[in-house]
This record gives C-alpha cells, structure tokens and sequence, in this order.
C-alpha cells in the first residue's frame, strides 16, 4: 500500500473526450493510492499544430469525474481566464506550470488574480535550472495572500541530450527545501523520466529524498494519447508502480539505530572539518604562488599543469572509487578559487608597484 504521508496526483496529461477522462478517473480511483486527479484542459504546446487541450469544455468533464469518483482535480492554468473557469468549475487546486513559471510577469498576473481566494496553488520548476526564478514565482503566489503553496521537481530542459526528458538535478529541490522548510515539494517523475521505462526509477529516488508526495501521469490506452504518450502509465502499471516503491521513514525511533547514525555523522564531521583545513591550506599557498609569478612576471594559467592536476587527481580518485565526473567537478571548482586568489594578490600588488 502507499504510504498516505505523501500525496499521489495522478491522471492523463490531457483530458482529451469525456469517456477517456472518466475511464481514466475510474480505474486510477480503484488502486486506492491517487488522491487527486490530475487533467490538463488548456496545453502550452511548443508548436501551434500541436494538440493544445480541449479547452473550457473539458472542466465539464472534470465535474463528471468528481461526482463519480469523488476524487480531488487539479489543473494547469496560464491566465486569469483559466483561473476564473475553474473556479467557476470548483477545481479544488490549480498548479502552476514550468513554461509560466520561466516567466514573472505571466506569474505575477496569475497572483493578482488569484488575491482574495482560498485555493491551493501547486508551482512547477520553471524550464531552466535557475532556483532564484523558482523561489521568486513561489514567493508571488504566497504574496497574493495564498496559504497553501507547494512546489514541484519535474526536471529542467537539458541543453544535451540525455536519457531523461529533464534533468533531475536534485540538488536544487533539496535547495530549495532547506530555504523553505515548511515547504511541501512533490515530484513529478513522468515529467523528468520522458519515457514510463524510467517512471519507476525516478519515483524511489523522490522518495528516498524524502519528498512529500508523486505526481504521476496515467492515461486509460497512453498509445492513443494525443500528447506525451511515451512517459504516460496505464492505471495496472500504476498500480506495479506502488508495489514496487519501497517507501522510507523520515526518521527511526530506534535508539540502536540513533546512536549508529549519530557515530557515522561524528565521522563525517570530522572529516569535514579536517577537509576544509587542508582547503585553506591549499588557498595560502596558491596566495604564495600567485606573489611569486607576480616577481618573476608569469602569467597565473599554467596549462600544462593544470591538465597534469586534473589528469592524476582524477585517477587518483578513480582508484579509490570516486566517480570521475565528481572528481572533475571538485577539481575544477578548487581550481577556479585558486585563479582568483592567485588573481587578487597579483592585483595587489601591482597597486603597490604602480
């Protein structure tokens, strides 16, 4: 069963006729898991040949599917327009997507809109992996006065290709819920998975990380979907899906397992501590170098021995098991603090020269 600490949205990336809708909302509803139907009635579409969603008349059919299944609805909205229908509709949340999200004015008019109502707002991650942007559009919408505000990860557009639709970079949700603790942050795993090979994948990952619920498109024949039927499950895949997912405590009680965890943090603490020493170690003596080439006139890049640090630190790593491109990365960021030191003392005392 899963667990009912996290939210489930579930249901077809877009309503697309009254009978797929409903089949869908019916077969979702009997696995028992899905606590609100997710439908999209109005789709920003890249190319204008594209299906753009049913439009107004599909939150007829949301009304349907309320009455029958007695399921929750959520739906993407773009404008005040589409905020006004679905209120007129009683759509009990609306989400907010990553293509408006990109953009704070499409943002801020959404909020204006949405001054003096009680509805809970869900805000995607905007296209690009900017926290900054994410944070911003959450921060419109809690100052319309919403109360029930909630983020979520559904990967960002990836300027290479990758095997993902989106790049997860997880680090930047886990950012995010360390600036805002109170914070709900659901992932959508269908979104950043592209394809329903990796749905599962994606989904454990979001629960190991401890995020408060899953976003998950179903659709009753996804082979007949008229848009994104590659990354949408059937609703017996769905109900696999949750038999698979190994859900996670946010905390043990156990006092074994405490004073085990508590050693290993000790650990880690230590260690910590003693990196950073040998950082700014490291640091001084980049300061000394960059004195010595300011007396002898060298220039600070020394190429050769910057692909001779990469090269041996990375093997070095490698036969210790660090993952190459965590050793790369590391090294490049040690590198670059180490070209501006060596660059202030440099302009120091060419001040004191000149």
């Amino acid at each position: 069963m899963v667990d009912k600490r996290i939210v489930v949205i579930s249901g077809p990336c877009s309503a697309e006729s009254e009978e797929q809708l409903i089949q869908t909302a019916t077969e979702i509803n009997k696995t028992g898991k899905v606590d609100i139907l997710r439908a999209g009635i109005w789709k920003p579409r890249t190319r204008p040949d594209n299906f753009e969603g049913v439009g107004y008349k599909g939150l007829f059919w949301l009304d349907k599917v309320k009455e029958q299944t007695g399921l929750l609805t959520t739906v993407e909205v773009a404008t005040p327009v589409h905020i006004e229908n679905c209120l007129r509709h009683q759509v009990d949340i609306l989400w907010i997507g990553a293509r408006t999200a990109s953009n704070p004015f499409s943002v801020q008019e959404l909020a204006e809109a949405l001054k003096g109502i009680e509805i809970p707002v869900l805000v995607k991650n905007p296209l690009n992996p900017d926290i900054g942007l994410w944070i911003g559009a959450i921060e419109r919408i809690y100052n319309a006065g919403i109360k029930k505000v909630a983020a979520v990860h559904r990967g960002f557009y990836p300027f290479e290709e990758t095997a993902f639709r989106n790049i997860p970079k997880w680090e930047i949700p886990i950012e995010l819920k360390t600036r805002f603790h109170n914070l709900s942050i659901l992932c959508d795993p269908s979104h950043i998975a592209g394809t329903t090979e990796f749905v599962h994948e994606i989904a454990q990952r979001a629960l190991d990380l401890n995020m408060d619920g899953l976003m998950l498109e179903v659709h009753i024949d996804p082979k007949s979907a008229l848009s994104d039927a590659s990354q949408q499950l059937t609703p017996t895949e769905l109900e696999e899906l949750f038999k698979k997912l190994k859900f996670r405590d946010p905390i043990s009680d156990d006092s074994d397992f405490r004073n085990h965890l508590e050693q290993y943090r000790e650990q880690i603490d230590s260690l910590d501590a003693q990196m950073i020493e040998l950082l700014a170690k490291r640091m001084n003596i980049a300061e000394q170098i960059g004195e010595y080439k300011s007396k002898n006139n060298v220039a600070i890049l020394q190429l050769e021995r910057w692909e001779n640090i990469l090269s041996t630190r990375t093997t070095l790593g490698r036969k210790l098991g660090l993952p190459k491109k965590f050793i790369k990365k590391l090294l490049q960021l040690i590198h670059k603090e180490s070209i501006t030191k060596q660059t202030e003392v440099m302009r120091k005392l060419n001040g004191k020269t000149n």
